[in-house]
């Protein structure tokens, strides 16, 4: 039985730490991996036009669950169930699909359980293996909760381990992950940000984010993409995680107060139609 996540509990300590942020894009990628995400993501996202709102909302949604509270965290979860019903199609293949498909469903949850670890692994301290337990333990709490079936969540940490790494090894290139990374090369620039800035900014934030996504994908997939990594990135790469392991002398109540303020600001707006309307006509 996992304890509820509250502050000083694992997910509540890690989830939300600002360092995770750096692994948005290999996250993304890795689910469009599947052949059932990367068809719903193909033809339902707009993530091309304005990966940007994309990304906020998607950080806001993932808020919610952790920082949110439990209502907070049951409504959430109703109401992406409810919008994902109507994500289906016919995939490359020809087959038909649906963002419900009780695997792919699992995987993206699953890919959003291991985000976490990786930040620490890579930026912070790691998790002890008490602390992974605790951790696991809430997160197939919010599973269940996100309606991901029990069969689809491995008992203990150890084993979503090989889950995870048996998923990862079945994956190669798609469309969809072409564009993902057409994406990031020529993503358009945020509103707020004078189009002469953007001009040198667009260039170092594809550099940047396509190193981290590099260094940070397992490695036999990202031979299978076709990512070139060398000695020397491997070497630039470590010493860039040990520049962010230098965050951990921060709190961890300050490390995710973003988060935590950003799950409560979400409740606090769902609670008040008018102010919930107000903001999706505005944006």
């Amino acid at each position: 039985m996992a304890p509820p996540i509250q502050r000083g509990t694992a997910a509540w300590k890690y989830f939300g730490d600002f360092r995770a942020a750096l692994l948005a894009g290999q996250v993304l990628l890795l689910q469009v991996a599947h052949p059932v995400v990367a068809a719903g993501v193909h033809d339902h996202s707009d993530y091309t036009e304005d990966p940007w709102t994309r990304l906020m909302q998607t950080g806001a949604s993932l808020s919610v669950y952790i920082y949110g509270g439990p209502d907070g965290a049951r409504y959430e979860a109703s109401r992406l169930r409810e919008m994902h019903k109507k994500f289906a199609g016919v995939d490359a293949s020809g087959r038909r699909y649906s963002a419900l498909n009780p695997e792919a469903y699992a995987w993206v949850h699953a890919t959003l359980v291991k985000v976490p670890v990786d930040a620490q692994r890579f930026f912070g301290r790691g998790l002890s293996g008490p602390e992974l337990d605790e951790y696991y333990a809430q997160m197939c709490d919010v599973g269940r909760m996100l309606g991901v079936r029990e069969r689809d969540l491995p008992p203990d940490w150890a084993a979503f381990e090989r889950y995870y790494d048996s998923m990862v090894a079945d994956f190669g290139m798609n469309a969809t992950i072409e564009t993902l990374l057409e994406t990031i090369r020529t993503v358009k620039k945020p509103r707020r940000i004078p189009g002469f800035a953007w001009k040198y900014l667009q260039r170092w934030q594809h550099t940047a984010q396509m190193f981290v996504i590099r260094g940070a994908l397992p490695g036999e997939f990202r031979e299978r993409l076709g990512l070139q990594w060398t000695a020397r990135d491997a070497a630039r790469f470590a010493r860039f995680c040990r520049v962010m392991r230098g965050f951990g002398v921060i709190p961890a109540p300050v490390r995710t107060a973003h988060m935590r303020w950003i799950g409560r600001l979400n409740v606090w707006v769902r609670a008040h139609p008018k102010v919930r309307a107000w903001l999706v006509k505005d944006s």
